[in-house]
C-alpha cells in the first residue's frame, strides 16, 4: 500500500514531457507543471505555445518562473523515496545470514537467517521452514531451542546417534549404543534428568554469585566514598598547603630582607666604630711623628741651658690609646652558619611534609618479605657521611665500610660530627619500605637508625655540667634505636633501655625498614632469615642507618646482587 502510494507521488510531481520528477518545475497558467526546459524545448518546436496537456494556447509566450514551493516537495519525494528504498534493503539484507549467524538448513541459494534449531531433526530453520514445527502434529513434540552451530556436538561420533544419556562416571554425553559398550556398568542417567540436576546446581550458583555481586558493588560504593573523601581531603590540603607555602615564602622573603638590613646596619656600625679608632691612631701617629721631630731638633742643642728649658717646656703627650686587640676574621661567619642551620632545618621539615603524604595509605599495604629474596626487592645501596664520622672512625670501601681507629683522622669542622661516641650516619634518608645488610667484626658494634636531630655530643645542663647519662650514644634515647651486636649476645637499646634478644650469633645482620607501618626488623642472615627483634612504633622523621664502634671494631654495609 505504500508502494503504491509513493508510486502516485512520483506520478503527481512527474514532468508529462520527459516522465522524471519534475526539474525546476514552472506552472502554466492552466495550472499543469513541467519541467522549465522541457516546456521551452516543447514550445521552440511548436509555432503556437500550448499546453501539452489540455492542448490550451497561450498568446503571447507567458513568462516562466519557477515554482519554489512545488520545487521543495519534489525534493523531500527525492529523499522520502531515497530513505525508503535503503530501509528496503538494509531489511532485506537483514533477514540473511552473515557470517555470525546460523543460517537456515533447509533454504537454497542465499540462506535466510535460522529462527530456530531442533533437537530432535538437529537442523536449523527460517521462519518460512519452520512452519510444520507449528502446524503439523508430528513436529509439535520435537524440542525447539534458539539457533544454535553445536546440533552436530549432540550426535555420538562412535555411532552417528543422537546422545540422549548423560555418564555421570565418565562425565559425558552418550548414546544408547555408548550405555551397552564403553560405559556398561557405569552411573548413567538420562540427558534430561542430568539438566534438571545442574540446572538445580547453576541456580545455587547463580544465587552465590549474586550476593557475590551485592558484596562487591558495596565495597564498590564503599569505595567511592573513599575516592570521593581522598579527592575532598587532597584538595583542602593542596588549597590549605598552597596557601601557607605562599605566606612562608612570603615570610622568609621578609626574613631575608630582614637580616639583609639588619647585616648592613651592623656593617655600617661597626665600620664606623673601626674607622673612628682609625682615625684616632692616625692622630696619635702624626703627634707621635710631631713630637719625634721636635725632640730631634732639640738633641742637636749645644746651649746646655737652652736645652733645658725647651726640654722641659714640652707639653706632655696625650694618653696613648689602648691596644688594638683583632679577633679572628670570622665577623658574619656566624650569621651565614645560622641560615645554613636554619636551611637544613626546613629541608627536614619540607622532607617531614613530603613522608607525611607517603605514609597516606587507604588500601591495605603488601606483606612483610618472608623469604631473603622477598627483603631483597627493597634492598638500595647505602654511603656513609663522612660529615657526620666521628674523627677516630675511618671510612673506605667507597665509605661503606667503617674502622675504629686509635689515631684521629683529618676531617675538617662540621656541626653534623659526633664528637663523644664513635658513630656514624649514612648519607641517605631512608623512607618507605627498606632492606640492608651489615657485615661486622670485633668485640661489640651497634647497628643503628636515627632521626638525624639525634644530639652529636653530649649534653651539658643549665649550669654547663655534662649529664651524668650520655643521651647521644645509638639506642640511649628516644631518636634511635640499636642491636648491640657481640660475641655471644645481643642486645636491644631504645631510650636507654635495654632489651635482651635471644638467637644465634651471626655476623652479617639483616635490617628491615617499614617507615610507614612503623615497623624495624633485625634479622640473622644465612641459608634462612631469623628473626631477632622487631619494632613496632611511629616514626615521625625520617631515619639514617649508622654504626656505633667500639674497641677494634669494623662495620661495613654489604654490596647485595
Amino acid at each position: 500500500m505504500a508502494q503504491k502510494g509513493s508510486q502516485l507521488d512520483r506520478d503527481t510531481f512527474s514532468c508529462s514531457i520527459c516522465l522524471d520528477l519534475l526539474k525546476d518545475p514552472v506552472a502554466l497558467p492552466c495550472g499543469h507543471s513541467y519541467c522549465m526546459d522541457c516546456i521551452k524545448d516543447f514550445w521552440d518546436e511548436k509555432e503556437i505555445s500550448s499546453c501539452p496537456q489540455c492542448r490550451q494556447t497561450f498568446s503571447p509566450r507567458p513568462a516562466l518562473g519557477k515554482n519554489t514551493i512545488l520545487a521543495v516537495l519534489v525534493e523531500e519525494l527525492k529523499k522520502t523515496g531515497l530513505q525508503a528504498v535503503t530501509r528496503a534493503a538494509a531489511a532485506a539484507d537483514h533477514c540473511y545470514a552473515g557470517p555470525e549467524d546460523v543460517a537456515c538448513d533447509v533454504c537454497t541459494g542465499r540462506k535466510l537467517k535460522a529462527l530456530k534449531s531442533c533437537l530432535v531433526c538437529l537442523v536449523s530453520y527460517c521462519e518460512e521452514h519452520l512452519q510444520p514445527h507449528y502446524n503439523v502434529a508430528q513436529f509439535k513434540k520435537h524440542k525447539l531451542v534458539e539457533p544454535s552451530k553445536k546440533l552436530q556436538e549432540n550426535i555420538c561420533s562412535s555411532h552417528d546417534e543422537v546422545m540422549k544419556i548423560f555418564c555421570r562416571t565418565d562425565q559425558q554425553s552418550i548414546c544408547y549404543l555408548c550405555l551397552m559398550d564403553k560405559h556398561k556398568g557405569h552411573n548413567t542417567v538420562s540427558a534430561a534428568a542430568e539438566f534438571t540436576e545442574k540446572l538445580k546446581e547453576l541456580e545455587v550458583n547463580r544465587q552465590n554469585i549474586q550476593v557475590r555481586i551485592q558484596d562487591r558493588e558495596k565495597d564498590v560504593k564503599v569505595l567511592q566514598q573513599e575516592v570521593d573523601a581522598i579527592n575532598g581531603s587532597a584538595d583542602k590540603a593542596v588549597e590549605h598547603s598552597e596557601k601557607t607555602f605562599a605566606e612562608l615564602i612570603r615570610l622568609i622573603q621578609k626574613r631575608g630582607s630582614d637580616v639583609k638590613q639588619q647585616v648592613r646596619a651592623k656593617q655600617e656600625t661597626e665600620v664606623s666604630r673601626v674607622r673612628d679608632l682609625q682615625e684616632k691612631l692616625e692622630q696619635e701617629i702624626a703627634d707621635l711623628k710631631k713630637r719625634d721631630a721636635e725632640l730631634k731638633t732639640l738633641s742637636h742643642t749645644e746651649d746646655h741651658n737652652q736645652f733645658i728649658h725647651d726640654y722641659t717646656s714640652l707639653q706632655p703627650l696625650s694618653e696613648s690609646t689602648s691596644s688594638v686587640y683583632i679577633r679572628p676574621l670570622r665577623y658574619f661567619e656566624d650569621v651565614k652558619a645560622a641560615v645554613s642551620e636554619a636551611r637544613e632545618t626546613l629541608q627536614d621539615v619540607l622532607t617531614n611534609i613530603s613522608l607525611t603524604v607517603t605514609q597516606v595509605d587507604v588500601l591495605l599495604s603488601p606483606p612483610e618479605p618472608k623469604t631473603r629474596a622477598d627483603f631483597l626487592i627493597y634492598s638500595r645501596e647505602i654511603t656513609l657521611d663522612p660529615n657526620t664520622a666521628h674523627t677516630c672512625l675511618l671510612l673506605s670501601e667507597g665509605n661503606r665500610k667503617a674502622t675504629r681507629m686509635r689515631e684521629e683522622q683529618s676531617y675538617p669542622g662540621h656541626p653534623n660530627r659526633f664528637t663523644e661516641h664513635h658513630q656514624v650516619l649514612s648519607k641517605e634518608s631512608l623512607t618507605g619500605r627498606r632492606y640492608w645488610e651489615v657485615e661486622w667484626r670485633g668485640e661489640g658494634v651497634h647497628v643503628a637508625v636515627a632521626y638525624k636531630t639525634i644530639s652529636r655530643a653530649r649534653e651539658t645542663n643549665d649550669c654547663g655540667w655534662m649529664w651524668e647519662i650520655n643521651t647521644s650514644g645509638f639506642g640511649r634515647n628516644d631518636k634511635s634505636w640499636s642491636l648491640n651486636c657481640r660475641k655471644n649476645s645481643f642486645k636491644f637499646w631504645f631510650n636507654n633501655i635495654e632489651t635482651p634478644v635471644s638467637g644465634p650469633q651471626s655476623s652479617r645482620i639483616g635490617v628491615y625498614l617499614d617507615h610507614s607501618a612503623g615497623v624495624l626488623s633485625f634479622y640473622r642472615v644465612s641459608k634462612t632469615m631469623t628473626l631477632l627483634h622487631r619494632v613496632q612504633t611511629t616514626f615521625t622523621q625520617p631515619l639514617y642507618a649508622g654504626f656505633w664502634l667500639q674497641y677494634d671494631d669494623t662495620a661495613e654495609f654489604c654490596k647485595i646482587k
